[in-house]
């Protein structure tokens, strides 16, 4: 129960690495509003870990919804202690300059704008009761990038420089932001990632990682524990690769 009396808010909760996360903190204590695009998924979710749990359909990038998805997790429970920047998209591996606007302004507006957006409602009410936890995932793409694969390295890139510069900022006010660094796992992403989802394509990657295995939503779930519990109380700023020694 490290958990315990924590309020938690997961993007892109209703599957992937962010479900592992979701089920991962109901198990350790606590209550946890699932938020996510898909709204069958978020449900599905949410139905699977009980009264502990509760989904909200919306958009990241989007900030009147946003506001919304804070606002609900004070209402349906009462406060705000943790929350998990997890919802990320990519684009499918091809020439940087191939890669089509509408691609890149998504990649932007998900794995970068939503950030942003979500620290403007979230910052001010964390300062205000002098604690809190932000977690952002990232990935091993913005440590140690893959070609073709370039806007999408960048994105994350941006996301661990964004964790550090958050870290620096807010460590007077109590408040602790870390990120986590998967290698590709068992998500809806994998196929993007991949380009298409074979045997040779698994194995030509998985012979990239010296521990042999993708990461899994349970790998993320068990990393994102320890980082947002009280345990982790000395840790901030640090960008930790969940990836089985692939960025070594």
């Amino acid at each position: 129960m490290r958990l315990a009396g924590k309020v938690a808010i997961v993007t892109g909760g209703g599957s992937g690495f962010g479900e592992g996360i979701a089920a991962k903190f109901v198990a350790e204590g606590a209550r946890v509003l699932i938020a996510d695009r898909d709204a069958a998924g978020g449900e599905r979710v949410a139905a699977a870990l009980g009264a502990n749990a509760r989904s909200l359909r919306m958009d990241v990038a989007v900030a009147a919804d946003v506001k919304t998805m804070v606002e609900a997790a004070h209402e349906l429970f009462g406060g705000l202690h943790i929350l998990v920047n997890n919802a990320g998209v990519s684009h499918l591996p091809q020439a940087m300059e191939e890669v089509g606007e509408d691609d890149f302004d998504r990649i932007l507006a998900i794995n970068v704008k939503a950030i942003y957006l979500a620290a403007k409602e979230v910052v001010p009410r964390f300062k205000a009761q002098k604690s809190g936890v932000i977690l952002n995932i990232a990935s091993t793409a913005g440590v140690s990038p893959r070609p073709r694969l370039s806007w999408y390295n960048a994105s994350k890139g941006w996301v661990i420089t964004a964790t550090r510069a958050m870290a620096v900022e807010l460590a007077p006010f109590g408040v602790r932001v870390v990120a986590l660094n998967p290698v590709a796992g068992e998500t809806p992403l994998l196929k993007t990632f991949l380009g298409e989802d074979t045997p040779e394509m698994r194995a030509k990657f998985l012979a990239t990682i010296p521990i042999g295995r993708f990461s899994s939503p349970a790998d993320l779930g068990n990393a994102a524990c320890f980082l947002c519990s009280d345990e982790a109380s000395m840790i901030t700023g640090v960008a930790m690769e969940v990836d089985g020694g692939r960025c070594i």
